[in-house]
């Protein structure tokens, strides 16, 4: 088992529901209604639950304590792809965001269920239940703003998938292990996620009377090799604010 290559497969996986989480729970009071407000708040819990389970299987394979590892690196140590790292926006471009992340996931970990990692394996089983849910919430709104909307819920949205979904390829940006990973078993590899992705989503979108962007898919590339946006370390030093003040407080 090359170690290496699945700590950088962990890791990626670990960033973005990390980085993902506090960025739906900036709208924590925010919502445009209270039930999105509870709803991106319970998804930024589910995030963050899955960030801990993965980085606490990055621990038992050797690396530091989850705490370290969330709250002590800086953004040239992270492995989340660009589209996490964004700020929430409007409301559309949050709920884009939301739709086109959370299908990649569910998605993912419902390949990971085959991984020959089993401790892998076993979690991905648990979190396909509970990314079922993100999901249905996600397909939900962008049908109801599309096909059952009026012309300005359309508009926004329209405008939003044309502005998010370059970025959402992001996700699918190999590594140097990605060779590995795939003939080690650990994953099938980010080509066959993102096929089946780009599937998915178009099925959706066209569904709902909205309209996919051509894009150059590389374009945001460089997340998953250390080169993030300019909104990633602001967010990494607001998140962990109250950690530097006392990294050995008990809480």
């Amino acid at each position: 088992m090359n170690k290496e290559a699945l700590k950088n497969l962990l890791y990626r996986m670990a960033d973005d529901s990390l980085i993902i989480a506090h960025r739906n729970s900036e709208w924590t009071g925010l919502g445009p209604i209270l039930e999105e407000d509870i709803a991106f708040s319970s998804i930024a819990q589910d995030k963050l639950g899955h960030a801990l389970a993965l980085y606490s299987m990055l621990h038992e394979l050797g690396e530091d304590e989850p705490d370290t590892i969330a709250f002590t690196r800086n953004e040239k140590l992270f492995f989340c792809s660009q589209l996490v790292e964004y700020p929430i926006g409007e409301y559309d471009f949050s709920l884009v965001r939301h739709f086109l992340f959370d299908i990649a996931e569910k998605i993912r970990y419902e390949l990971l269920q085959q991984s020959s990692y089993e401790p892998l394996a076993k979690l991905a089983k648990k979190v396909s239940s509970e990314i079922k849910y993100h999901t249905f919430h996600a397909e939900t709104w962008i049908k109801q703003l599309g096909s059952n909307g009026n012309e300005e819920s359309k508009a926004r949205i329209q405008s939003a998938i044309n502005a998010v979904y370059p970025i959402a390829f992001s996700i699918f940006e190999k590594t140097s292990f990605e060779d590995t990973i795939v003939s080690d078993g650990f994953f099938v590899g980010e080509e066959v996620l993102q096929l089946r992705w780009v599937e998915r989503v178009t099925s959706i979108v066209t569904a709902s009377g909205l309209i996919l962007p051509s894009v150059d898919q590389t374009t945001h590339y460089g997340g998953r090799n250390h080169y993030h946006t300019e909104y990633l370390q602001p967010l990494l030093d607001e998140m962990t604010v109250v950690f530097q003040i006392d990294p050995g407080a008990e809480w």
